[in-house]
């Protein structure tokens, strides 16, 4: 019974902190520009694709040698090459509608995941078929009487790590000041000596990195990754975002978890629970928009009409 207890903690655990990755990559962006970057799910994804290329590169020249340290150099590329394209995707696109309605923006980038998945699905070798991703990390842990499996516990501290480091990067240091000033006012910030467009290239890197590594740590959860994957785990995230309140990095947590727990719950009690577990997570956004639209740590709007 405890055993099971503590699966069900730890599948809670690892999804949360995947959910939470990407979910601060949504309420970074929308905290510093106002937009919904809607195609964030898709750019993520690209991470286990460049990751997987990457690794067969990898074993090419090393002869097919296997170890962590291969697996390691093709994360770090996957993660740099993903924030990359993040970048590439707010100069090509989202930067266009900075002054337009945010409609626009929204209907831009949800073009704009499509053309990703496409892509991904056109030029990938079988882009098509699901594609085997390897476990990051293999055996267990011993944790004083707890023998705990190696790679919930390596996502769990990593994202606990990573969120950590977000929150002193934005507050203690100059270029998280700098960031909050644009967010603030760019045309202020601007004044200042900040040039807005570095700032945002920086943002929209950091939201692409973290994004990247929930997409690798959900590939090698799954045990398996396919092309459109980034759809599900982009609305799931911007639905975490949205439950805790857009632009606020602790709610894009606390949401995360909550999605989680939800799902977890769902696995545990309902026979065959992994096939509705989505449908009671978004039930779950329903009920948020429905009682508290600025969600739990966001701040309500007027506007006057």
């Amino acid at each position: 019974m405890e055993s099971l207890i503590l699966q069900h903690l730890l599948n809670w655990l690892v999804l949360g902190s995947i959910y939470a990755l990407v979910a601060l990559g949504f309420s970074l962006l929308f905290g510093l520009l106002n937009v919904i970057h809607f195609s964030h799910g898709d750019v993520s994804m690209i991470a286990p694709f460049v990751a997987l290329g990457s690794l067969q590169a990898i074993f090419g020249i090393t002869g097919g040698a296997m170890g962590v340290l291969p697996i390691l150099a093709a994360l770090a590329i996957a993660i740099l090459v993903t924030g990359l394209i993040g970048i590439g995707a707010d100069k090509l696109v989202i930067s266009r509608f900075r002054r337009s309605p945010a409609m626009m923006a929204l209907v831009a980038t949800v073009a704009l995941g499509t053309v990703i998945r496409e892509l991904i699905r056109g030029f990938y070798p079988q882009g098509s078929n699901p594609k085997a991703f390897p476990a990051i990390a293999q055996g267990f842990l011993e944790i004083g009487p707890l023998r705990l499996p190696a790679q919930p516990v390596l996502i769990v501290g990593t994202t606990v790590l990573v969120v950590a480091l977000m929150y002193g990067l934005m507050q203690k240091t100059p270029i998280g000041t700098r960031i909050r000033a644009v967010a603030e006012d760019a045309a202020t910030a601007r004044l200042m000596g900040i040039t807005p467009s570095r700032i945002f290239a920086f943002t929209f890197f950091l939201a692409s990195a973290a994004g990247a590594l929930g997409a690798l740590f959900f590939a090698s959860h799954a045990g398996v990754v396919r092309f459109d994957f980034g759809v599900q785990l982009g609305l799931i995230g911007f639905s975490a975002a949205v439950i805790g309140g857009l632009g606020s990095m602790t709610g894009a947590i606390l949401g995360a978890l909550a999605i989680a727990g939800i799902e977890s719950i769902v696995q545990a009690n309902i026979a065959d629970g992994a096939s509705y577990r989505l449908v009671f997570a978004f039930l779950l956004v329903i009920l948020m928009l429905c009682l508290r639209p600025s969600g739990l740590l966001g701040k309500p709007v007027f506007e006057k009409v």
